[in-house]
């Protein structure tokens, strides 16, 4: 992996902190962040997404307590790990803090070793090939089922 060293004193220090700790989650901030502006996760059920939330590795980004960013990781913490819903708020971007995220991730004590990565994008390659992400290898070996949510115009 390619080390990004992003000085985590240098946010904490205004205010900025990234934490795993899912009472802190403000489920109507990432809900309304990934239903409406991302371009991933357009209608996805509050009730799912809350469910998906509580069963992964959630990160949520804040500054001044009040919740700006967050990612999640779908893990079995030994093997795999699958990288989700990464996003911080337009009004936070360009401050290195969607790196500190993905670094914050890349060293979590229960997320080493792991044999294998995944995520998918279609604008921040380059953010994620900082951190030693690639396009796959051997795509003919990966199958897929997906069924988008049906969004309500």
């Amino acid at each position: 992996m390619n080390k990004v060293y992003m000085n985590d004193e240098a946010f904490t220090k205004k205010g900025f902190l990234i934490s795993t700790d899912q009472s802190l989650l403000d489920m109507d901030v990432i809900y309304n962040y990934l239903d409406k502006d991302s371009y991933w996760s357009k209608g996805v059920p509050f009730d799912r997404l809350e469910r998906a939330v509580k069963n992964s590795l959630s990160f949520g980004v804040y500054h001044n307590k009040t919740q700006i960013g967050f990612a999640r990781v779908i893990t079995d913490t030994a093997t795999f790990a699958y990288l989700a819903d990464v996003f911080i708020l337009p009004d936070y971007r360009r401050q290195g803090l969607s790196k500190w995220l993905v670094q914050t991730i890349m060293v979590h004590p229960d997320l080493q070793g792991l044999r294998r990565w995944s995520l998918a994008t279609a604008d921040a390659h380059g953010l994620y090939a900082q951190f030693g992400f690639s396009e796959i290898t051997h795509p003919e070996r990966w199958m897929q089922i997906y069924t988008p949510y049906k969004v309500e115009d």
